[in-house]
């Protein structure tokens, strides 16, 4: 492999932080021709691909996203430097790579992590979302410390790592006030051919109420299904029909516009794990998530 060309790197770390080529070249001062040149120059000496080029926008690669957190660690490696040199205490914080599941409710995610940010030494967060196993494969080569999904790694998965679970939650139907109001005295009978607002069919939650319905006899009107449970709930809030949700989101859930809980939906919980590399949890700031979820966020259900 060619010697490594450091201003090729520092333009495609400088396009991926600011989001565009066009930004980029206008951080560096360099024509967007230019800028383009030199990581196209990058891809051709590290012979990978770092971006995918579809519809005019660029997005990464996984090799890319790969190359991406080295030269991040390389540029931050550099400002230290300077600070060092200049008697200034040392900016750089150690880091916590986390990968999400996109299958994760992002409110979840959000609680899981915030014990990380409330230690006393202080953690920079790094989030990955994408799909459990592609999340599992950087676990693997160790460029993430933690997964946060909802289901456990096969014991005969073609990745070795271990689930440790974080916490369970029992499911609630929620709605706006309008709806909850009409279907909460005969739930869950009265779910029958009222429109539902569903996670997708790649989910555990999702398959669990697919036996759920079946076993209740029940044919509700499927009238929008989600990857993003974030805009799932916000379909919810606009009325378009009733959704699941952990209980232990229901104070975030109703505590914003009219939505109430329509009923539990007996027999199903989410639950939650933190997949590392290691039997025993070692990282401080995983510890850290760990404790927190089993000793708060999902006892107060």
């Amino acid at each position: 492999m060619a010697w490594l060309n450091y201003h090729h790197l520092l333009y495609f770390w400088t396009v991926v932080r600011e989001g565009s080529v066009s930004a980029a070249s206008r951080s560096l001062r360099l024509s967007q021709s230019t800028v383009s040149e030199q990581i196209k120059a990058l891809e051709e000496t590290l012979e990978v691909e770092l971006f995918s080029r579809a519809g005019g926008k660029l997005s990464l690669t996984e090799v890319g996203t790969h190359v991406y957190r080295y030269a991040d660690e390389i540029f931050s490696l550099g400002r230290e430097l300077q600070d060092s040199l200049q008697g200034l205490p040392a900016r750089r914080s150690p880091q916590l790579m986390v990968g999400i599941a996109d299958v994760v409710p992002k409110l979840i995610a959000a609680r899981l992590l915030e014990p990380a940010l409330t230690l006393d030494e202080q953690y920079r967060i790094v989030c990955t979302e994408g799909p459990q196993d592609r999340l599992l494969a950087d676990l693997a080569v160790h460029a993430l410390d933690v997964v946060i999904t909802d289901s456990p790694v096969p014991a005969k998965g073609p990745v070795r790592a271990y689930s440790h679970l974080l916490g369970e939650s029992g499911v609630l139907f929620y709605a706006r006030k309008d709806l909850a109001g009409r279907v909460r005295a005969g739930f869950p009978t009265s779910l029958e051919g009222e429109p539902l607002l569903l996670p997708t069919a790649n989910t555990s939650l999702r398959q669990a109420l697919a036996g759920w319905f079946d076993a209740h006899g029940l044919h509700p009107e499927i009238r929008a299904e989600f990857q993003d449970s974030a805009l799932l709930k916000t379909f919810g809030q606009m009325g378009v029909g009733l959704f699941p949700a952990a209980a232990v989101l229901r104070e975030d859930v109703c505590g914003q516009g009219d939505m109430e809980v329509v009923g539990p939906v007996e027999g199903i919980v989410e639950r939650f794990y933190a997949v590392t590399v290691e039997r025993k949890l070692r990282h401080p700031a995983v510890v850290a998530i760990s404790e927190a979820a089993q000793t708060g966020l999902f006892t107060l259900q």
